[in-house]
């Protein structure tokens, strides 16, 4: 992550070309409910076979790979998968794609984030979630963009990828 891409810990005004009344941000709030829903239906079947595959694996090894099913929970795959889809080339879960959504670098230029970005987005994500039990994401209603305190402590902003 170069100087430029670095992080902004302001939520103030945005520039013209990102302005909240921009076609950009229409409808994001209930695309990206509906995005996750999506994410997390996919993540339970990803967690359901592996720990299919553990337990199976286990029958092999004696036993050694159900060591490793409760190391192999929700949280572990959900940062893995979000760290992969929003660093990759299309910046987007699979739930963020059906949606029309997408994840971009809070700049002028707009910039697909890295992996790292992805990483900080989802941990981030998760540690302000869980333990407000998804108070901490009305922060959104209130903010230019949408923008949610994980996506500005990431650096990065949601918006749509049809406009």
């Amino acid at each position: 992550m170069s100087i430029q891409h670095l992080p902004s810990l302001r939520l103030g005004a945005a520039r013209a070309h990102r302005s909240a009344a921009s076609p950009l941000y229409e409808g994001v709030l209930w695309r990206r409910s509906a995005a996750y829903l999506a994410d997390v239906v996919i993540l339970l079947f990803l967690d359901l076979v592996l720990h299919a595959l553990l337990i199976v694996g286990g029958l092999f090894t004696f036993g050694l790979l159900w060591l490793l099913t409760g190391a192999v929970a929700f949280l572990p795959v959900a940062i893995i998968y979000g760290t992969l889809f929003i660093g990759g080339g299309e910046a987007a879960t699979p739930g963020m794609r059906l949606f029309d959504i997408e994840v971009r670098g809070w700049g002028e230029d707009g910039y697909r984030p890295d992996h790292w970005q992805g990483f900080l987005m989802t941990v981030l994500f998760y540690a302000t979630v869980l333990p407000t039990s998804f108070l901490i994401l009305a922060v959104g209603l209130f903010t230019p963009q949408n923008r949610m305190i994980h996506d500005a402590l990431s650096g990065v902003v949601v918006a749509r990828r049809d406009r």
